[in-house]
């Protein structure tokens, strides 16, 4: 950290992932906010220019985040950091920790942040499409575009962790400590969205359930052989990663009295995983990719819905993405994975 003057700024958890670098480059072009990243790993060399301060360290210290909360006067948060869902399920207890201890340790910081400047903390949470569970594929096929209160029913510890802390928003939000005397009413105004899987061009993926879809066009631009652990007919919703950052700076700066929910579902198209990878054989003739599905993996994917409903989202806060099917594998993710390669 650089010194100890307290600054208004922005603080970005898990800075150094996917959505971390879309994000930091994006707030420093509005440049309205000094913004401090936070991850477990030194923030690439690219970001730092753009940061007031990077701090390497896990949002478990207490200590890190005391002298966080000292130094900084931060007006918003945006909790990226998360063990992902196919880590998550190899070790639980961990996720627990990391996914749930550390988001209320987050919303502690947001609300003493609060009470410090008399000003409201918003609160930008990453959720997902692993919150849903719809028991089977006859189901998942009626079910069409799910809404966010249907199908909450989890089967991952990583969708179990991330509907918890979406209830755990709405009440720092509007209840928090509704008993004591000094109760403080609005001292975070959470902020969720369920994101669809999501398609970097930028970073390699990280461990996601739905990683099979950038995982192929990655593999393909390297030519690399790449076995799909999913089947070939597997349907979820995706979104190109702009997208994803668009929509997050596009809600934070929503007003408050136009949001009817805390939590809201976007989606931008959805292909099967045997579409996606004719798209990638098109643009990759040599690409060698077959489908061997993982049935653990696949009994994961297949309880996530195929659409979701964001009628909420484009009513409330004007979302539409940007990049449509065509437009995000032709205008994006190809151009820029070919240029990452060198093809």
């Amino acid at each position: 950290m650089q010194d100890h003057i307290r600054k208004p700024a922005i603080l970005i958890t898990g800075a150094n992932g996917e959505m971390g670098h879309g994000l930091i480059t994006r707030l420093a072009e509005a440049g309205k906010y000094h913004l401090i990243a936070l991850d477990v790993r030194p923030l690439d060399a690219e970001l730092q220019r753009y940061c007031s301060a990077s701090i390497v360290g896990d949002i478990l210290e207490q200590r890190l985040l005391e002298r966080v909360q000292s130094e900084y006067e931060i007006h918003c948060v945006y909790h990226l950091a998360a063990l992902l869902s196919t880590r998550a399920e190899f070790t639980p207890e961990a996720a627990h920790r990391v996914n749930v201890e550390g988001t209320i340790n987050l919303l502690k910081l947001a609300i003493e942040q609060s009470r410090w400047h008399g000003e409201t903390v918003k609160f930008m949470f990453p959720s997902s499409i692993a919150i849903y569970g719809v028991p089977d594929l006859k189901t998942k096929t009626q079910a069409g575009k799910v809404k966010e209160t249907e199908w909450n029913y989890p089967i991952t510890m990583y969708g179990c962790n991330k509907l918890y802390c979406e209830h755990l928003g709405r009440y720092y939000t509007s209840h928090y400590r509704q008993l004591a005397a000094d109760h403080l009413s609005g001292g975070i105004d959470f902020r969720a969205i369920r994101f669809p899987g999501l398609i970097s061009a930028i970073t390699l993926p990280s461990g996601g359930t739905s990683d099979y879809a950038p995982e192929m066009l990655h593999a393909a631009a390297q030519r690399q052989s790449y076995a799909c652990f999913v089947r070939e007919d597997v349907r979820i919703p995706f979104m190109a990663m702009p997208d994803a950052i668009h929509a997050l700076l596009q809600l934070q700066n929503a007003p408050h009295v136009q949001l009817t929910q805390t939590v809201y579902n976007i989606t931008s198209f959805s292909p099967s995983a045997g579409e996606i990878r004719t798209r990638v054989v098109q643009e990759f003739p040599h690409a060698e990719i077959t489908f061997k599905p993982d049935d653990k993996r696949q009994a994961i994917v297949d309880s996530w819905p195929a659409d979701v409903d964001d009628t909420k989202a484009r009513n409330d806060w004007g979302w539409a993405p940007e990049y449509d099917e065509d437009r995000a594998f032709g205008e994006y993710l190809i151009p820029e994975i070919k240029r990452r390669y060198r093809q």
